[in-house]
């Protein structure tokens, strides 16, 4: 259970870049304890947000307080109890993964084990390797490290799964779940709204500056107990399809997907299945594939900011 105080409070802010404002009265708070997953189209302000929490802006107007401290005024007291790992960079070009890792530990009073840590993060066969020339993936992995091995209060991950393989992405996931088990604050920013919805305790989308929805995926994803029908079929004539939105509702949406398929998303009830299964066998048709469930959070976030999240 999250504690009383938040970890990360943000009230008020606003951001501006030159006469753009990036974020525009922007409130949100992070529960210590917790993953918290901050979503929102590329130029929505969370990266201004976060980066802000972190310390590396100053808010124009408004306030935000992590651990209680103010991330500018009370730098010094903060710096140790936070970790961070940005979505790229972080180290010099030259150095050796476990040279990087190894200094960044020497820093802190209290580091984890940089070997068990590297082990577990897969690092340990291109420990040697300079940093430049490792994958894109061993880079994330490293900078995850980085930001791991103080033993941080709250530590701030920008993509930490980009460029990795599934199983090394598999084994981020679980290290961050342990890390939330260990009483950790995780504060995630992925454009891969699976991570999201598999990770997060609490989920805020943002767009244009301002916090859209906020709740958990479960919350968000519900669409008043109905679920979804999502379909992949060929190409067919407008008067099949109109026969098909007659069985799954005007809320019917049909999208091409390339010159052979659309996809066909509708609410279904306990009903639904049986009556596709007949507008099939009538129009001889067979789908590529028909998945039933809840919205996904990607669907969501699609309805909300009306964008897709660009990598």
């Amino acid at each position: 259970m999250p504690l009383a105080e938040p970890a990360v409070v943000v009230d008020r802010l606003v951001m501006k870049y030159g006469d753009k404002l990036a974020v525009n009265s922007l409130s949100l708070q992070v529960d210590r304890g917790t993953i918290t997953s901050v979503l929102g189209p590329n130029g929505a302000g969370k990266t201004t947000t976060l980066e802000t929490c972190e310390g590396y802006r100053r808010p124009m107007s408004g306030s935000v307080r992590v651990l209680g401290l103010d991330p500018q005024k009370d730098r010094r007291a903060l710096l140790p109890r936070i970790g961070v790992m940005l979505q790229s960079g972080g180290a010099w070009s030259g150095v050796r993964a476990m040279e990087m890792l190894d200094h960044i530990a020497k820093l802190h009073a209290n580091p984890l084990d940089t070997g068990m840590l590297s082990e577990r993060l897969g690092l340990a066969d291109c420990g040697r390797t300079p940093y430049r020339r490792l994958s894109g993936g061993q880079q994330q992995r490293l900078g995850l490290a980085m930001a791991l091995v103080g033993r941080p209060e709250v530590v701030f991950v920008d993509e930490p799964t980009a460029g990795m393989d599934p199983h090394a992405r598999r084994t981020t996931w679980d290290l961050l779940q342990e890390m939330r088990a260990d009483g950790v604050t995780v504060v995630l920013t992925t454009h891969h709204m699976d991570e999201a919805e598999r990770l997060s305790d609490m989920v805020h989308i943002i767009d244009h500056g301002r916090v859209i929805a906020s709740g958990t995926p479960e919350a968000l994803t519900s669409s008043n107990h109905k679920a979804t029908l999502r379909m992949v079929l060929p190409l067919l004539p407008d008067g099949a399809l109109q026969g098909l939105s007659a069985i799954l509702g005007p809320d019917l949406e049909v999208s091409p997907i390339d010159d052979a398929r659309v996809q066909a998303l509708g609410p279904a009830d306990s009903g639904t299945l049986a009556a596709v299964a007949r507008w099939y066998e009538h129009h001889e048709v067979l789908p590529f594939s028909l998945t039933l469930g809840q919205r996904t959070l990607e669907d969501v976030f699609l309805e909300l900011t009306g964008r897709e999240m660009e990598a």
